[in-house]
């Protein structure tokens, strides 16, 4: 029987993506996007994407590491696409985000640390990135007159129980702030928040295929009822462009994406290995929300994402309503474990046997 694990990586997230969240999408001909961290898994998809579907003046990728951006210079060389610019820089350094960012229309903000333990260990190193690098950011797009700016967040910045989702959800305040501080014709600043992207570096899915490819002879679980949000690399590209283009300012948004608890993943990769408990991480949830329930009286539900909206911009919430937007219920929460597109490994499987039957085709 064919598993997950059998399948390329790129048509095992094919399997996860049932929206692709491309309408609307924001046209990016003749803009100037800059893009932070611009050489991580996101980035990089992000620069294939631009590439292929517009043709921006300049795509700068902006990031600290000169030999992520020197092998990235390596696959996209700005000989054959002169459009790009690598910029080395720190999000730390708000004179080099002010200089990166003169004559910038777009920034996409992908910096920051994110691995849970490290940030548990180096609390002041991820506040620096995380917390102030947001701020820093802000300021330089304020003061060089950008359009849009997105930052991209994640499912652990809601009700946050680590120090990397606390920091996160900083940057998300800063953000959502930051409609106001750049005053009627500033920026327009918006949040996107998603879960575990299927492929990113990091994620269990590469993760369980390496050891399976390894003759693992079981699987390690952290906890058997653990249940994650799942979304593509494509998916969050399209995510992103299209909530560049729908943001009206300082909103939250939430893409509506399936759920699955890490025991099905792994019995969808290899049925016949049997799963060995090593217990939760410090610093994991047992389930991710990415909308708590204190959040539902400023969450507006769209026909694939919520919003969450900033509480002290009534007006926002009566324009998302004209637009057709519903008021969630005040008890809502969108959780992993509830969340009603919550698949099983017999389902997987049933799409990884439609995938196959589509490749033979």
């Amino acid at each position: 029987m064919a598993t997950l694990a059998s399948l390329p990586a790129a048509d095992i997230e094919q399997l996860f993506s049932g929206r692709d969240f491309a309408k609307p999408r924001i046209n990016l001909d003749g803009q100037t996007i800059l893009i932070t961290g611009g050489t991580g898994s996101f980035g990089k998809r992000f620069l294939k994407t631009v590439l292929a579907e517009y043709k921006p003046r300049k795509l700068i990728i902006f990031s600290r590491d000169e030999l992520k951006q020197y092998e990235m210079a390596q696959e996209f060389s700005p000989a054959e696409h002169p459009c790009l610019r690598y910029f080395i820089g720190d999000v730390r350094d708000e004179t080099r985000l002010d200089m990166a960012m003169r004559d910038v229309d777009i920034v996409v903000h992908a910096a920051a640390l994110k691995h849970v333990p490290i940030a548990e260990y180096n609390p002041f190193e991820c506040i620096k990135t995380n917390v102030i690098g947001a701020e820093n950011v802000v300021r330089a797009a304020i003061k060089r007159d950008v359009k849009r700016v997105v930052a991209l967040s994640t499912d652990k910045a809601a009700s946050p129980i680590n120090l990397y989702g606390a920091s996160k959800l900083a940057s998300d305040k800063i953000f959502t702030a930051a409609q106001h501080m750049g005053g009627r014709n500033g920026p327009i600043f918006s949040v996107v928040r998603y879960g575990n992207v299927i492929g990113s570096r990091g994620s269990v899915v590469p993760f369980f295929r390496k050891l399976i490819e390894d003759g693992a002879t079981e699987l390690p679980i952290t906890d058997a009822r653990m249940t994650r949000f799942w979304i593509t690399l494509d998916q969050g590209v399209n995510f992103v462009l299209s909530s560049l283009e729908m943001a009206k300012g300082g909103e939250v948004f939430v893409p509506k994406i399936p759920s699955m608890s890490i025991t099905e993943l792994a019995r969808a990769m290899a049925p016949d290995l049997p799963h060995k408990s090593i217990g939760i991480r410090p610093g994991e949830k047992l389930h991710e929300v990415m909308v708590p329930a204190d959040d539902a009286r400023q969450t507006v539900e769209l026909e694939d994402r919520y919003a969450i909206l900033p509480a002290m911009d009534a007006e926002l919430r009566v324009r998302y309503r004209a637009d057709g937007a519903r008021d969630v219920p005040e008890e809502f929460a969108y959780a992993s474990d509830s969340n009603p597109e919550i698949m099983d490994a017999r389902a997987l499987q049933g799409l990884v046997e439609e995938r196959l039957k589509a490749l033979r085709a």
